[in-house]
């Protein structure tokens, strides 16, 4: 369902004149994280309440890129405790992101979604690396004791998302599913309107991203 929605939204990117890089990846280079980016890093990790050697991502893929912005399309797996935690660190207090006040809200007021979304193995679980850095996850759910190891490496990860492409000279915007666009006098949330985009949301959408190239 996330690859419908993101394809829908770049079918109405790809009808304007913007400079639309599809599935942009970036190769990262570790150097730019030595001394500071990698102190950020381990805060981070320990604010998860993570241990052993700093897992760092070799490379990025995001949704789209415009010039020298970054896209990435947040469903609702990226919205829970921990990654309010993640967003209450150093990184945060010491890069500035025009999102991540209401991406705070957001975690704090739609984790019910993510419970709903997130029991997956492959999600609340993760990978083998998840449970060696955060430990054994509770029972899917569960998010007393340990809670998920997964969705704490999935709130890391964005972390590094969010650090790695400011460091490599990138603006990375995040686009909630929960976002709202104004059409016609209301509210509509984004997320509803790339499952049917009707021709008459189309303009109004494209209209949206390209403000957020500009500002």
């Amino acid at each position: 369902m996330h690859q419908i929605k993101v394809q829908h939204l770049l079918d109405i990117l790809l009808q304007s004149d913007l400079p639309l890089d599809v599935d942009f990846h970036l190769e990262v280079n570790s150097s730019y994280l030595k001394d500071k980016g990698e102190a950020l890093l381990n805060n981070v990790i320990g604010e998860l309440k993570g241990q052993g050697n700093l897992p760092i991502l070799i490379h990025l893929k995001f949704d789209f890129k415009i010039n020298r912005n970054l896209f990435v399309y947040d469903d609702a797996v990226h919205f829970n405790r921990y990654r309010l935690t993640t967003l209450k660190s150093d990184l945060y207090s010491t890069f500035s992101f025009s999102w991540v006040d209401g991406y705070k809200r957001l975690c704090r007021t739609f984790e019910k979604e993510c419970i709903k979304a997130g029991l997956q193995d492959r999600i609340w679980n993760g990978p083998p690396i998840a449970s060696r850095i955060f430990g054994k996850s509770e029972e899917p759910g569960d998010l007393s004791g340990n809670g998920s190891s997964g969705w704490k490496l999935n709130a890391y990860n964005d972390a590094q998302y969010d650090l790695i492409s400011r460091l490599h000279g990138y603006k990375l915007i995040r686009i909630p599913e929960y976002e709202n666009i104004m059409i016609g006098g209301s509210l509509k949330k984004i997320d509803d309107l790339l499952l049917n985009p009707k021709e008459e949301y189309q303009r109004a959408i494209l209209n949206w991203v390209s403000r957020k190239v500009q500002i």
